[in-house]
C-alpha cells in the first residue's frame, strides 16, 4: 500500500526547535494481522529482531457490544520476520490473554499481567525463539493481578503503573511496581514503590528515557464511572516522583510506550473521553487523531494545529502497544472505535531516524 505521508509543519516552525532540518513522519501499512477482525489489548514486541503480536481480544463474526456479542480472548502468537513479509503463527500463550504490559528485552518479549474472560492475572512470562520454536518461561509474578495497566523499561528496570485488579473492580489502582532485571530474569523480583502524587488510574500511557519513567493521563473510576485524566508525572530512582506539565487533553489508552527522539516524546491518539457514554455505535468517529509533543528539558507540550493524522481514512487505534522495530515505531492492530478492532498494522518512521 502507498505510504501515508504527513509533514509536521507547525512542529518545525517553532523557534526553539531542536531539529536541524525539517523532518517528516511517514506512516506506511505493513501486512495485516491474519484475522479479519483484528485484536485489541494484544501483547507486542520483538524477539531476535522479529516482530511479535500475541493474544488480545475481539468480538468475532461482526459482533459488537451493542449486539450483545461476547468478547473473545485469544492465545495465538504471530511473527513477522521483515517489513515485506507475511505474518505466520508461531505458537500459543499459556492461556488466552490481553490488556497487560509488553516489554522487549534482549532475551525476548516479557508479558506482564493481563486479563481474559475468567479474570485478571498476576502472571509474568518470557516469550523466546529457540531453534525457531516458541518457548514460554515463567518469571516472578506481580504482587497482585493487574490488567489495563501500563509499563516501560528504564535501563534494566521494568516499571508498571496503575491498572485494575478485577473486571468488576470499583476503583483503579494507585500501585507502582519495579523489577530490576540486571542480575538475570530468574533472579529478579518485584518491589512495590511509592506511587505518583496524584489519583489512581488505569489505561495510563507510559514512556521512558534511559534515566526516567513517565506516566501520562489514564482514567480513574468513581462509582464505576470513568474519570478521564490529563495529569503527568516523572519518576527516577534517585529523586522519586515529580509532577510535570499536564497534557492539553486526556489521552487514555494511547499507544505506548511513547515515541522518543531528541529529548522529546511524541504521543499519537488516545481517548479524551468526550464521547464516552454516548451510544454512537458505528457512527463513532474514532478516537483522537492528534499528535502532541512533550519536551523533557523544558517541561512543556506543543500541539501541532494542522495535524489530524495522515488522512485517507486512517484511524488511530487505542489499547495497543507501540513497538520500536527496525528504526520504526509499529502500531499492531488495536481498537479504532469502541468495540471495533482492526487487523491493520502500521509503521511510523522519521527521515531523521529513531532514537531510544
Amino acid at each position: 500500500m502507498k505510504s501515508l505521508l504527513f509533514i509536521l509543519g507547525l512542529f518545525f516552525t517553532i523557534p526553539d526547535l531542536l531539529f536541524a532540518q525539517e523532518p517528516a513522519l511517514t506512516i506506511k501499512a505493513l501486512a495485516p494481522l491474519p484475522d479479519s477482525t483484528g485484536f485489541a489489548g494484544a501483547f507486542a514486541g520483538t524477539i531476535d529482531g522479529q516482530l511479535i503480536v500475541a493474544g488480545g481480544s475481539n468480538f468475532p463474526g461482526g459482533g459488537a457490544p451493542w449486539k450483545g456479542s461476547q468478547k473473545v480472548w485469544y492465545d495465538q502468537v504471530f511473527l513477522l520476520a521483515n517489513e515485506k513479509g507475511r505474518w505466520k503463527k508461531l505458537g500459543s500463550l499459556p492461556r488466552p490473554l490481553g490488556y497487560g504490559v509488553s516489554i522487549s528485552v534482549p532475551e525476548g518479549l516479557i508479558c506482564i499481567g493481563g486479563s481474559n474472560a475468567n479474570g485478571h492475572y498476576a502472571d509474568v512470562f518470557l516469550l523466546q525463539l529457540v531453534k525457531g520454536r516458541l518457548q514460554v518461561t515463567s518469571l516472578p509474578s506481580l504482587p497482585v493481578p493487574l490488567a489495563n495497566t501500563c509499563g516501560a523499561l528504564v535501563g534494566e528496570v521494568i516499571y508498571v503503573a496503575g491498572g485494575i485488579t478485577a473486571p468488576d473492580a470499583p476503583v483503579t489502582e494507585k500501585a507502582f511496581y519495579a523489577m530490576d532485571i540486571s542480575k538475570g530474569l530468574q533472579k529478579a523480583r518485584w518491589t512495590k514503590l511509592p506511587a505518583w502524587p496524584g489519583p489512581s488510574r488505569m489505561l495510563g500511557v507510559a514512556a521512558a528515557t534511559d534515566r526516567a519513567f513517565y506516566l501520562f493521563s489514564g482514567a480513574g473510576l468513581v462509582a464505576g464511572k470513568r474519570i478521564y485524566l490529563k495529569d503527568a508525572y516523572r519518576f527516577d530512582a534517585s529523586g522519586g516522583w515529580k509532577q510535570i506539565a499536564g497534557l492539553p487533553a486526556p489521552v487514555a489508552a494511547a499507544p505506548g510506550p511513547l515515541m522518543y527522539k531528541n529529548g522529546q516524546f511524541f504521543l499519537l491518539g488516545g481517548d479524551d473521553g468526550m464521547l464516552a457514554g454516548k451510544d454512537l455505535r458505528l457512527a463513532h468517529p474514532g478516537f483522537s487523531k492528534k499528535m502532541i509533543r512533550y519536551d523533557t528539558a523544558k517541561d512543556c507540550w506543543s500541539v501541532p494545529e494542522n495535524i489530524t493524522g495522515p488522512g485517507n481514512g486512517f484511524l488511530v487505534p487505542v489499547t495497543t502497544p507501540l513497538v520500536q522495530w527496525k528504526q520504526q515505531w509499529i502500531l499492531p492492530g488495536g481498537e479504532i472505535r469502541p468495540g471495533i478492532r482492526t487487523p491493520k498494522v502500521y509503521a511510523i518512521s522519521s527521515d531523521t531516524g529513531v532514537r531510544k
